[in-house]
């Protein structure tokens, strides 16, 4: 009996890890404006893999709405440094038009700049600062991530943990930017 409990735990345990991890890769590349080598533009796997591992353990938050308390990290991401990304290892951003803890993205926008939502107090790990993080209430009643006064998006061109296709794009009016672990923009050198 308990060979059989051990075994059926162990399957679930390799079905998650299979699951959570198959965007773990570092294989992949970051698809950009300019080609800068491969090693510039991929996560390094244990940063994100940690990242993706703690929200084994929690709810998360991903670009097609709110899955309970979401969790939000930084990863090592090419030229940027460390950035925020959720608890997949995406990306997140800021949207200059925003000038207060209320979102500006609607409509076309938000279906094109997903915000980042959470069901619950968000978590700060792996280099995020819990103190900068809060929630605001958008229009449609959901709560948005608000980290150091920006709410926080998605960007629907990103595909792949590292992804930075949204990287100063002015869509909707400003530009858009990654966030470091001080909660400001970060421009491209």
């Amino acid at each position: 009996m308990n060979q059989r409990r051990l075994a059926a735990v162990s399957l679930a345990a390799v079905t998650l890890l299979t699951a959570v991890c198959g965007g773990c890769s570092s294989s992949k590349s970051t698809t950009s404006q300019s080609s800068p080598s491969p090693a510039a533009t991929q996560p390094t796997s244990t940063a994100t893999s940690t990242a993706t591992s703690t929200a084994t353990s929690t709810a998360t938050s991903s670009p097609t709405g709110a899955v309970g308390a979401a969790i939000v990290a930084t990863a090592p991401i090419g030229q940027f440094g460390d950035i925020l990304v959720d608890s997949q290892g995406m990306t997140l951003y800021l949207f200059e038009k925003d000038t207060s803890t209320a979102s500006t993205c609607y409509g076309d926008c938000a279906a094109a700049w997903p915000p980042a939502l959470t069901e619950g107090a968000p978590t700060a790990a792996h280099g995020a600062d819990q103190t900068k993080l809060s929630t605001s209430t958008r229009t449609d009643g959901k709560t948005q991530i608000v980290y150091n006064g920006h709410p926080l998006y998605h960007f629907q061109g990103d595909k792949a943990q590292g992804d930075t296709n949204g990287q100063e794009s002015t869509a909707f009016g400003a530009k858009w930017y990654v966030v470091n672990p001080a909660g400001n923009k970060v421009e491209s050198s």
